[in-house]
Order: structure tokens, then C-alpha cells, then sequence
């Protein structure tokens, strides 16, 4: 049998934001087998690939260890060889200061097919997104775009004449910059605009002269960003709001005006379960929902967690309602899949169950996974909600009753706190002699509801109906996050997302320093991790802890000393609203 030929497609993704994709790169993504991605890709756009796609980060960033570009050729190739349809995903466009040249010889070499995707390069939408036009009838009649990483290869006697310079990749180099054009002729009080993180929520802008940008951005973390030098920088003045302008520190969002990424609500309606090639055409881009503009944040908004890093813990593939929260008031977000979810070791148990469900008096759903896993698996069975007819569901939470509600069913009862305890203490009718079905996490769950049930005189059939553990590896966002003091608050919204935080991070730690000998013992069944070394615990000061509820508290105080922010309503609402309480007490 002959293998089938794999084809590399080396995509570029834009200069930040999701809503930066191509429809073309999207359709590529969501069939990728293998996805092999640079540094500062939005975790979102990585989420757009099937979730068993292998997933290789090989980012460079300045002074820190990083793939070989050799390496990065022989893993291209490795798996286009293997026949799989493999994704070459890098920031911006692919062929502006990409590296593309070395990984498409080999790929030549090696007689692997390939095709390059455009992407929008930082150098034209950074300067767009600051309100400067990199042309102007009067102001800027050419423009060149560089990188900055080596200023003394390049012909600074020629640039130094072009009218509007995009220089990327110099911010390192900016006093060398400067010095170089004003050794050519430049003026000392030629307009600069320095445009960090473009196209996120951490998007800054500051303008100035040659002749004082440094000395006004001194002991600034620039990196990454664009810089702009001409004229034009002044016409910024003009075409954004006056409290953006000048050296200015705040930042302030991709969704003010000049920061709105236009494709966002394009890519919101293609990413539902009705896109398709053959569906997306004309009509989608003029219709009233992708062109009124509803979804769009009002402009220059004063948003309550404004310049806040916020590292949220989850489920893999679950925390994009959580992250659109945040980001609405403002969050730069950074998603850390710290649980993950399957089906359980057998079905065995849930089938019989399912087999007479005629028998329950009520079914008892804790979790949105007990949902999706149980309706699943009933509908496997060639079953659907008609066969719980006589059966009453109780559900734990509003996020729980919203997913049972994607199956067309209201539930009998709500607890009013949202958590075990509350459906317990308020439950609506007498339940000795009745029989309750539980479908639940396989392993680590809570036993306080079966135990009280049970003591109150009702039969309850525990069935597992899906399993959680622990990703492999960390994020290598959120660890770069962590390791660089990048971040103001983690979220927790489970017991166990606290108990595998812990132990991701802590063994990550132990193994980025070599000079410890022993790693520590780690115990993924307890909620205390046994190590009496908690250096890794450095990483975590000045650091806001943010709870869902009582038992994540408890969770956390047992695994981390404290917890400094728990929600008032044990919901994802209230947990953003606790959050954002604490930001503003900690101005």
C-alpha cells in the first residue's frame, strides 16, 4: 500500500489577534494533522486546530534557548515525509522577515510538496493600527520596511532619505538606529512612533522626535514591536482620539477605534458549526450580522481590568466564553490548559444505566462535561431525550443548565449557590426511597453529594462518564508568562485545575534548572503535593489568586498557602466580577 504524500503549508497568521486570520489559513487549520508554530501566535488561533493535531512550538525569542533552524527544516520534512497535512505557522506574513527561505530548500530537497499562505505583515497593520498612514500625497510619498536586528549591514545613507521608514525588529538597536540616521542628515525632530504588541490587548503607542525617544522610553519593555520614522507619524495627531496621542503609557485596547480587528466578527460566525467553503461566499460578507457592527466595543472604553496579564487555568478547549469575559473588560488573556478531558476507561457502567433509565426518579448532572459525555453516549445507544421521560434532572450551576439546554431540556431544579453543598441543603422534595442516577468524573470528584444523598435514604448510582487529567507539558505561553513576571492574576475554576497548575508548573521549574538533583514527589491523586521544596513558589509572588468557589479555595490554600480573590457567585460571571473588584482596589 502506498503511503499517502503529505504537503507543508507555511501560513502566516497576522500580527496578533485571531480576527487577523485569513478564511484560507482558518480551512487550512482546522484540518492540520501536525501544527508547528512560532512565538507570539494568539493560543485562540492555535485552538482552531483539530484537537489530534500534533502540536510543535519551535518560537525564537532574543536571548533565550530556542530551535535550531536546522532543526526546525528536518521537523518539516520528517512529517510531510510521514504524509500528513502539516501546518508552518508564523507571525505576520510568512515571506516579510519570515525565515522562509531555509525551510522551503529543504522542502525542495527533500522533494515535499508546499505552498506559502499570506498572512498581513506587522509592518503595514502595526503603523494602521497607531492612526499612521505609511502614505500620504504630501507627507510620505514611499516608504521601506526593514529589520533592525543588524543596523550596521544596512545603507543608512540611502534610508535615511526615503520618506517613512517600518522598521521591525530594532527596538534593541533603537540607540544605534538613531544614530545612524542623524550621522546621515536625518532631523533631530523628525516625528517617531513606537508601536508595541499591535493588534492585541496589550497594544501601547508612544511618539516623539529622534532627537529624545530614547531618553523618553528608557527602562521600557519595547519588545515586541514596530517602529515608524517620517513625517507621517504626525498625521496621527489627526485620525485618533486626543487622549491617545503622544508619549503615552496607558494602554489601551485592540478594541478602540484605530485597534479593532475588523475581521473579529468574521471569524466569530465562521467558526461555527455551519461554516463551510461552499457556504461562505458573498451573501455571509454582506449580511447584516457580519456588517453592523454589534459586536464591536465602544471606543476608548475606560475598562476596569485595563493593562492586566491574567493566566486562566482550564479545561483544554473550553475557556473561550471565560476569555471573552475578560478580554470585554479589557484583560490581556493567556490561556493555560491545565485539565484535560476524555471519555472514561469503560462505558460499561453508563450503558447499563442508560439501558433502564426508566428505573431513576431523577438524574443528577454536576458538570457541562456530564452533559455533553452523558447525552453523547445516550445518543450512541440510538436514544435522545425522549427517553427520559418521567425522569427529573437536577443540574449544579448555570453554565450546567445552559448545556443541558443545548439539548432542548429544562432542568427541575437549580440550586440557588451553584455549587454540591446548595443542591443538597435545597433540594426540592423528599428523596427517601428514590432512586438518582450520577453520571460523574471517573476519578477525584467530590463524595459529599453521594454520601448525604445516601444518608437521607436515596439510592445513588454512581456511573463514570468521563475522566479528567493532567495535560503532559505546559503551555509555553503561559510558562513564558510565569517565568518572566508577566502576569497579575490566575484563575482557578476547579479543584482540580489548582492540583494540576501545581504540578505543571513546579515540574517545569525543577527541570529548567538543571542543578537540582532530585524532582519532587509529585501526587496527583492528593490535593497536597509532597515537596519540601517550594522554590518554584517564587514564581507565584505579587500574584493575585482568583477562586470560582469555596472547594477551588480550599484547593488552593491547600496546595499554595493562599487564596486572595474567591467569586461571590460560584459562576465564571462572578468570578470576572471578583476580579474585577480587586483590580479596583488594588489601584
Amino acid at each position: 500500500m502506498t503511503q499517502s504524500k503529505g504537503k507543508v503549508y507555511i501560513i502566516g497568521a497576522g500580527p496578533g489577534q485571531l480576527g487577523y486570520l485569513t478564511v484560507w489559513a482558518y480551512q487550512l487549520l482546522a484540518k492540520a494533522e501536525v501544527l508547528i508554530y512560532d512565538a507570539l501566535i494568539d493560543s485562540r488561533v492555535l485552538e482552531l486546530a483539530p484537537k489530534n493535531c500534533q502540536l510543535f512550538y519551535v518560537g525564537k525569542r532574543g536571548g533565550k534557548p530556542s530551535w535550531q533552524q536546522s532543526e526546525i527544516n528536518r521537523l518539516l520534512v520528517q512529517q510531510c515525509q510521514q504524509g500528513k497535512l502539516t501546518v508552518r505557522l508564523k507571525g505576520g506574513d510568512p515571506f516579510i522577515f519570515g525565515r522562509c527561505t531555509s525551510e522551503i530548500q529543504a522542502l525542495i530537497a527533500a522533494d515535499c510538496q508546499f505552498q506559502v499562505v499570506p498572512g498581513i505583515s506587522s509592518a503595514l497593520a502595526a503603523p494602521e493600527l497607531a492612526g499612521i498612514p505609511l502614505t500620504d500625497p504630501v507627507l510620505s510619498r514611499s516608504f521601506a520596511v526593514l529589520s533592525g536586528h543588524k543596523p550596521s549591514q544596512l545603507d543608512w545613507q540611502t534610508l535615511a532619505k526615503v520618506d517613512t521608514l517600518v522598521i521591525l525588529m530594532g527596538t534593541r538597536q533603537l540607540p544605534e538606529i538613531i544614530r545612524q540616521l542623524l550621522r546621515h542628515d536625518r532631523n533631530p525632530e523628525t516625528p517617531i512612533a513606537i508601536v508595541r504588541a499591535a493588534g492585541t490587548a496589550e497594544q501601547e503607542v508612544w511618539t516623539s522626535t529622534l532627537a529624545d525617544i530614547v531618553e523618553k522610553t528608557e527602562d521600557i519593555s519595547l519588545s515586541p514591536a514596530v517602529i515608524v520614522i517620517g513625517e507621517a507619524v504626525k498625521l496621527r495627531d489627526y485620525l485618533v482620539g486626543t487622549d491617545e496621542r503622544s508619549m503615552s503609557q496607558e494602554r489601551f485596547s485592540y478594541r478602540d477605534s484605530f485597534a479593532t480587528p475588523v475581521g473579529e466578527p468574521l471569524i466569530e460566525e465562521i467558526g461555527s458549526s455551519s461554516f463551510s467553503a461552499s457556504n461562505f461566499g458573498k451573501d455571509n460578507l454582506l449580511s447584516g450580522k457580519l456588517m453592523s457592527g454589534e459586536n464591536y466595543p465602544i471606543p476608548n472604553a475606560d475598562l476596569p481590568l485595563k493593562g492586566k496579564t491574567i493566566l486562566a487555568t482550564r479545561a483544554a478547549g473550553s475557556s473561550k466564553d471565560f476569555r471573552d469575559r475578560l478580554e470585554k473588560v479589557g484583560a490581556r488573556v493567556i490561556d493555560m490548559p491545565a485539565l484535560e478531558i476524555g471519555p472514561p476507561s469503560t462505558w460499561e457502567p453508563l450503558d447499563r444505566a442508560i439501558a433502564r433509565l426508566q428505573d431513576f426518579h431523577w438524574l443528577i448532572l454536576a458538570s457541562g462535561n456530564g452533559v455533553d459525555y452523558f447525552f453523547d453516549r445516550l445518543a450512541s445507544q440510538g436514544q435522545d431525550a425522549r427517553a427520559l421521560s418521567g425522569v427529573k434532572i437536577a443540574v449544579v450551576g448555570k453554565k450546567t443548565a445552559a448545556r443541558l439546554k443545548q439539548q432542548s431540556i429544562q432542568p427541575d431544579f437549580i440550586p440557588p449557590n451553584f455549587v454540591a453543598d446548595s443542591l443538597i441543603e435545597n433540594f426540592p422534595e423528599d428523596i427517601s426511597g428514590k432512586n438518582i442516577l450520577f453520571p460523574r468524573v471517573e476519578t477525584g470528584g467530590r463524595e459529599v453529594l453521594v454520601k448525604e444523598f445516601t444518608a437521607r435514604g436515596a439510592t445513588v448510582e454512581e456511573v463514570a462518564a468521563y475522566q479528567s487529567g493532567c495535560p503532559k507539558t505546559i503551555d509555553p505561553a503561559a510558562w513564558e508568562a510565569l517565568k518572566n513576571r508577566q502576569v497579575d492574576v490566575i484563575t482557578f475554576a476547579s479543584s482540580k485545575t489548582v492540583q494540576y497548575f501545581c504540578n505543571l508548573v513546579q515540574t517545569k521549574y525543577f527541570e529548567s534548572q538543571p542543578e537540582v538533583e532530585s524532582q519532587p514527589n509529585l501526587n496527583l491523586k492528593s490535593d497536597v503535593i509532597s515537596t519540601q521544596d517550594l522554590s518554584w513558589q517564587t514564581l507565584l509572588d505579587g500574584v493575585c489568586l482568583a477562586s470560582i468557589g469555596p472547594q477551588t479555595s480550599t484547593s488552593s490554600l491547600n496546595l499554595l498557602g493562599r487564596v486572595d480573590v474567591e467569586a461571590r457567585e460560584f459562576t465564571l460571571d462572578g468570578l470576572t466580577q471578583a476580579i474585577m473588584d480587586w483590580a479596583s482596589l488594588a489601584v
